[in-house]
């Protein structure tokens, strides 16, 4: 299994969304490094969810249950998506700030590429920030 972390602005797409509607198609990613991220998820990687832009938090965690495919969203033809399913909340989300001050999560792509919107997280880090969330 892998671990991810994926960007969303909260207007167009919230936590709040996701856990309504379970499973969404994640589409709209146009970074070729962020969709090369997305063709090399497998189905059971889980993911943190990241509220961008104006919050900067991981609100939860999300699961890959469908494989990289075309966006139909894209006229190009180049991009592709996943669909991710709600798997369950944090019960402190984790803020950028956090993140950025802990020693250990420095090397993170979300603090180094800010701009990235989907990123491989290595499994001491998602333990880590596992331990932060203080999930039950």
């Amino acid at each position: 299994m892998s671990y991810w972390l994926i960007k969303t602005e909260p207007s167009s797409w919230s936590w709040q969304d996701q856990k309504r509607q379970k499973t969404t198609a994640w589409d709209g990613v146009r970074n070729y490094q962020a969709s090369n991220n997305l063709k090399a998820m497998s189905i059971g990687d889980l993911c943190f969810f990241y509220h961008s832009v104006s919050d900067k938090k991981i609100m939860g965690i999300v699961e890959v249950t469908k494989l990289y495919s075309p966006d139909p969203s894209d006229e190009t033809g180049r991009f592709g998506m996943v669909d991710v399913t709600y798997k369950e909340p944090f019960l402190n989300p984790i803020s950028l700030e956090t993140i950025k001050h802990h020693p250990m999560l420095q090397h993170l792509a979300l603090v180094r590429q800010s701009r990235l919107s989907v990123m491989p997280i290595d499994s001491d880090s998602w333990d880590i920030i596992l331990n932060l969330s203080q999930r039950d």
